[in-house]
Parts: C-alpha cells; structure tokens; sequence
C-alpha cells in the first residue's frame, strides 16, 4: 500500500481503487496529481493498496509469457467446430495453470475478501468511517464494502459503475455493445476532421472498413513486430484501448492508417498496453489478476458462451464474450451474492454514469443507483471510461464538494460533455 499525505489542512485519508480487477491501486496514487483534483489531494492523505492477488499483493500466477501471447492472439470468432475447440481447450489451460500456479490463492480472491481487507486497512488507518473512490471494478467493490459494512461508510464515490449481478457473459456482451457506441462516436468525430484514414466520409462507410480490416485479419494476419502478427484478436484489441479515452482518438487513426496498408504494428503496441504487456515481452499479471476475481464472483457454464457471441455487437460482442471463457472452468466460486446490494443504512452514496462510457455502460451506473438504498446518480454526457479528473469542470465539482464538504447533490444531477 502507499500514502500521500495532504498538503493542506486534513480531513482524514481517501481510500482510492483504479478497478480492472487487476489494476494496482500503489501506481494509481503514484499518479495522484493526473486522476485526483488538487482540493482532494490538499484535504485527504490519498491512500492506494493492491488488493490480494494484484501487483505487488501476493500476485496470482497462470500462463507463462509465451502462453499469454498464444492466448490473446486467439481467432475470437470461431467459425467452425475446430476454432471453437482450440478456444476452449485454451481456455481449461488457463484455468489449469491457475489452478497449478496460484490454487491456495484462488478460493479467496472474491470481491467479498476484497472489501474485509479495505475494513481492515480503515481500521488500520485510524479511520471511524470510509472515504472511499472507486472507478470501474472498484465501484463494485465499494458497493460490496458499504453491502456489508454501511454504518462505516462517511462518503462513497462510484465513479463508471460495474452492474453487481451480472455474469461475466452478460457483462462482457453489454460492454461489447458499448464499445461499439464508442466506435460511432469515434467515426463521427473522424469524418469532422481533417486527416481521417478512411476512404469514406459517412460514419456507415467508417463502420464498414473497420468491419472489413478485421474480416481480412481472420484469414491474412497483418505484419506486426517480426516475431508476431496481428491477428483479428490481436487487431480487436488495438482498437478497444484506444476507445476508451477520446483523448487517444488520433493515435486510433494512425494505428489505422497503417492497418489499411498493411502495417499492424501500431495496432499491435495498443494490444500490448491494453493487455499489461511489456516491452521486454513480460505481462503486468493484470489478464491474470483479473480472470481470476472476475471468475470467482460469477461462475458460469461454457454451453452459454454460443448465445451471447456477437448480439448486437458486430465487430466485439464475440471477442469479449469468448474471453471470458476461463470461467467456465473456473475451480473455485465465491459464495458471496452479489444479485442485489442495498447497502441498507449507508449514507448517500454518489454514483457517477457517462452517457458514452465504452467500458461500464451507463445503463449500468442507474442501475446500480437504483438498487442502492442511498444511490445517488450524477449522469455525464460524454465519451470515454469514467468521469472525475477527466476534464470535466461540472463532475470535478460535485465529487469534491461531496468528500470535502459532504454536500450531496440531488438526484439526477447532468453535466454537459465538453469538446
């Protein structure tokens, strides 16, 4: 764990969690003065921790490098009975090498353990009560945390909300159609601007080439760093991590750009960030880190994967859905129920939904305020993955009166996008 103290005068300490599950909370404050606003970081010792099995946090251990290469390069649309076979088989031996490398590990990896240990840390901090923000993943795990302990909670940010219930099957389709919505929104900021790599000029047309480079990376690879292609997987992903902030919309451009003409390896250097790969070839152990709690809070069955593949998202619905397929085999479940949290008791809990967010669907962040007894809903109309310290004056604002002052904002606050 580490801390940054205030540099004013100070309130107590704000826990923060950067989400994944995999993501390390240590780095995340390292960063403090890029995702926190200079009144939090002046009131609050910002306090960041890896959660068991994260980081530096007893980290779980699964495929070996050259393994998660073969993993993530992986035809995510199998065609035939053939591809579909190789994608399970990779699957039960990723769930294997867990099993092997980390097995006394993985029955206690839930979200539930998770949110004892984030008590603990609030005790050991001196801390009466939690402040706490989470983004992504960490939004269900500060819905857990307030589920099960809510008169210790003081405020609770929630900031780009997972939906609690949802298997990964669902969670995964759901996103896929968000990244979709992403992916609009990306071609109809194109088509506006100058140096757009695409030969058509509607948001159809922008559409459809992407949709061709990837059919034409399923049967001929694009060249990527010498040792390896780009395949549509491969492809597939140096798109999703640039889709998440519209700030990377340019560089989008130039990986495709490069893509149409043949050249991956720009698509494939996106890959590799989104994946926790290194440029010494190593993974971060976030893939790993986040299979493994992703897995033990839902279990689900691999005959199900055929029926979520692909609905209503053409170009990610079947990626998405079929990497989540290790949890088919998954050893071990969490007996925790995270159907319906309440957090009966809690103070006002402040939920923050962007309206285009690819990753946790706003659909999500209501849903979520609405379950909880004391949710509280700030809806952004905007793009990109969360809302806080993302440039957005009218978010920024409420957040900080919130944790600072303890004004809670009526339901249904709407800040406008920028740009």
């Amino acid at each position: 764990m580490i801390r940054l103290p205030a540099s004013g005068e100070r309130i107590g300490s704000l826990v923060v969690n950067p989400g994944g599950p995999g993501l390390s909370g240590v780095e995340y404050v390292r960063a403090a003065r890029l995702v926190l606003g200079e009144k939090v970081r002046e009131r609050f010792d910002v306090v960041g921790f890896d959660p068991r099995g994260v980081g530096r946090s007893a980290p779980v251990r699964c495929l070996t490098d050259p393994e998660l290469d073969a993993f993530t390069a992986l035809d995510g649309t199998p065609d035939s009975a053939a591809e579909r076979a190789a994608l399970e088989e990779r699957a039960r031996q990723f769930a294997e090498a867990c099993r092997r490398h980390s097995g006394e590990l993985l029955p206690h990896l839930g979200t539930a353990d998770v949110a004892r240990d984030l008590d603990l840390l609030r005790q050991a901090l001196g801390e009466r009560k939690l402040t706490y923000l989470g983004k992504s993943y960490g939004t269900l795990l500060g819905a857990v945390y307030a589920e099960l302990f809510p008169g210790r909670v003081r405020a609770m940010v929630l900031d780009g909300a997972l939906d609690p219930g949802a298997s990964p099957l669902r969670l995964a389709a759901e996103q896929a159609v968000g990244f979709e919505r992403a992916l609009r929104s990306y071609a109809e900021d194109c088509v506006a601007a100058a140096g757009c790599p695409f030969s058509s000029r509607t948001v159809g047309g922008v559409l459809a080439e992407v949709s061709g480079l990837l059919r034409r990376t399923d049967e001929r690879p694009l060249r990527g760093d010498g040792r390896r292609q780009v395949t549509q997987s491969v492809a597939v992903l140096g798109l999703l991590g640039p889709l998440h902030d519209p700030a990377l919309w340019p560089e989008l451009s130039e990986a495709l750009r490069r893509a149409f003409k043949g050249d991956g390896t720009l698509l494939l250097r996106n890959a590799d960030q989104f994946a926790g790969r290194r440029d010494d070839g190593g993974y971060s152990g976030e893939m790993a880190a986040n299979m493994a709690v992703t897995c033990a809070d839902h279990p689900t069955e691999p005959s199900m994967y055929g029926r979520f593949a692909g609905r209503r998202a053409p170009r990610f619905g079947a990626h998405l859905v079929w990497a989540s397929l290790p949890c088919a085999y998954w050893p071990h479940r969490s007996s925790f129920d995270h159907a319906l949290l309440r957090a009966e008791g809690a103070p006002p809990i402040l939920i923050i939904g962007t309206e285009r967010d690819p990753v946790t669907p706003y659909a999500w962040a209501r849903r979520l305020a609405g379950e909880l007894e004391s949710g509280v809903l700030v809806t952004y109309e905007g793009d990109g993955h969360t809302a806080y310290a993302s440039g957005s004056g009218c978010v920024d604002a409420v957040v900080e009166e919130y944790l600072v002052a303890g004004v809670v904002p009526g339901d249904g606050v709407v800040c406008p996008g920028i740009g």
